[in-house]
């Protein structure tokens, strides 16, 4: 709906003519008011020019460019599996927040204080047991969800010129995913994330010539403890968070702009 500017119409007299209901009437009101002061009309004129401009440069996909009836392909369960697996992941994040207030890695010397907080979580808080699986089940379904959608792209040739960019990011994206995953399992330091964590420490030194650079560096030494339940904290929280966020929106921003590759 547009609204013309001119100093001598009268905006009353013209809403009264539409018979505008009270909701559109308030709306419109607000908006005039706005207007008058912000100009705010001129700069919504202006996004929409721009949105109208960009979209021209955008590559059609194959049914936009044929102008094909046919678009049964939009909905196929296969074709969702990258907004399912997005949206697996901003659940995780969000519960992972909420978790965070409540959990933290052990500050005196003992990482089995980790586990007593889990245990308290599972166990005490209101909603606990729910809230961790939540972000359990949640964190499996990214994982199983971007695998699919990585055979996926591969099987339908989706990562052929010109996605093959996109097709490294997503790679990148898939091995950011298993760390975050093998990160996450470490944090309740029970027996399963024990020998988890010293599986890692036993592949980080098989590494030749960087091995023990790296089971330094990522685990706090060869031997399992406070070092390593520290790391495996900041990861997971502080570092994989805001570079797995930023490359998918890089990766969404890649297929918004290419279009996806449907089948012909």
């Amino acid at each position: 709906m547009s609204i013309e500017r001119k100093d001598e119409y009268d905006h009353d007299e013209w809403m009264r003519e539409k018979e505008l209901t009270p909701v559109e009437t308030t709306f419109l009101t607000t908006l005039i008011w706005f207007d008058k002061r912000f100009r705010i009309v001129d700069y919504l004129e202006i996004l929409e020019t721009l949105y109208y401009r960009v979209n021209l440069q955008m590559p059609k996909s194959h049914t936009e460019q044929y102008n094909l009836d046919n678009k049964f392909w939009y909905w196929y369960p296969l074709y969702a599996l990258g907004s399912f697996s997005t949206l697996a992941y901003g659940v995780a994040a969000v519960s992972g927040a909420l978790l965070g207030f409540y959990y933290a890695p052990a500050t005196t010397g003992d990482p089995s204080s980790a586990y007593n907080q889990l245990a308290f979580i599972m166990t005490d808080l209101n909603f606990g047991f729910m809230l961790r699986s939540l972000h359990r089940w949640s964190a499996q379904v990214m994982v199983a969800a971007v695998f699919l959608h990585m055979l996926r792209v591969y099987f339908t040739g989706a990562y052929k010129e010109p996605r093959e960019l996109n097709w490294i990011l997503g790679i990148v994206l898939i091995s950011l995913t298993m760390v975050f995953g093998y990160t996450g399992y470490l944090l309740p330091w029970d027996q399963l994330a024990y020998w988890a964590g010293q599986i890692g420490v036993e592949m980080a030194l098989s590494i030749p010539l960087a091995g023990e650079w790296v089971a330094q560096l990522v685990f706090g030494g060869f031997s399992l403890g406070q070092a390593t339940l520290q790391r495996m904290y900041i990861f997971h929280v502080f570092l994989l968070p805001f570079v797995v966020t930023t490359l998918i929106g890089v990766h969404i921003a890649i297929v918004w702009i290419q279009g996806i590759a449907e089948p012909h």
